[in-house]
C-alpha cells in the first residue's frame, strides 16, 4: 500500500520544499568565457534602504563562485541608491559608459522590487529581483530575468534573494 502512495508523496514533498519562486527568463545566451565583467548599480524599487546595493553585492559574490574572474565594480561616487531620490538609472547609464571605457564585455544590470518581509504573524520574507546582461560591444540585451520568491518565517531575506538571484543566474548559463 505504501508504495502505491510514495511517488504521490514524494511529489507532494518537493512542492512543500521548493517554496513559492515564479521566474521568468530570456533564452540562454552565447557568453565570451573568459570576458571581463562588470557590475553596475542595481535600481531600488522598494522602501528598503540599499536593496539595490545589497542586490550587488549578492551578485558580485555568486558571479566570482561561478567562475567570472575577471569582474569589476562601479566607482563608488556612482552609487545612488536612495528612497528619496530617483537618480538611479542616471547613475546605472553612467556606470555602463564608464564599464565600456574600462573594456568590460559584458554588465550585468538589476532592479529590486521587492526585499521585505510580509505583515502577519509569520513574516515570510519576500524578494522580487530583476536582471539583465548587457553586451557593451552591441549596446544591447543578451539576456533578462525576473523572478520573486518567498520563504518560511524562519528565513532571512538574504537568504531568500541569494537562492533567487542563483536561479536566476543559472538560467543565463552562469554557474
Amino acid at each position: 500500500m505504501l508504495r502505491r502512495y510514495l511517488p504521490y508523496c514524494l511529489m507532494l514533498l518537493a512542492a512543500l520544499l521548493a517554496g513559492c519562486a515564479t521566474i521568468d527568463h530570456s533564452p540562454r545566451p552565447a557568453l565570451e568565457h573568459g570576458a571581463k565583467w562588470a557590475i553596475v548599480p542595481f535600481l531600488n524599487h522598494t522602501d528598503a534602504p540599499q536593496a539595490g546595493m545589497r542586490a550587488e553585492a549578492m551578485a558580485d559574490t555568486l558571479l566570482r563562485t561561478q567562475g567570472i574572474g575577471d569582474l569589476v565594480r562601479y566607482p563608488a561616487e556612482l552609487a545612488q541608491d536612495s528612497v528619496f531620490e530617483p537618480s538611479e538609472r542616471k547613475a546605472q547609464d553612467e556606470a555602463l559608459r564608464w564599464a565600456k571605457e574600462q573594456g568590460v564585455r559584458y554588465a550585468l544590470a538589476g532592479a529590486v522590487t521587492e526585499w521585505r518581509y510580509k505583515a502577519g504573524v509569520d513574516g515570510e520574507p519576500a524578494v522580487g529581483i530583476s536582471l539583465s546582461i548587457v553586451d557593451l560591444q552591441s549596446g544591447g540585451v543578451v539576456w533578462s530575468a525576473a523572478g520573486a520568491k518567498s520563504g518560511w518565517s524562519r528565513d532571512a531575506v538574504s537568504a531568500v534573494a541569494q537562492s533567487l538571484m542563483h536561479d536566476l543566474l543559472q538560467s543565463a548559463g552562469i554557474r
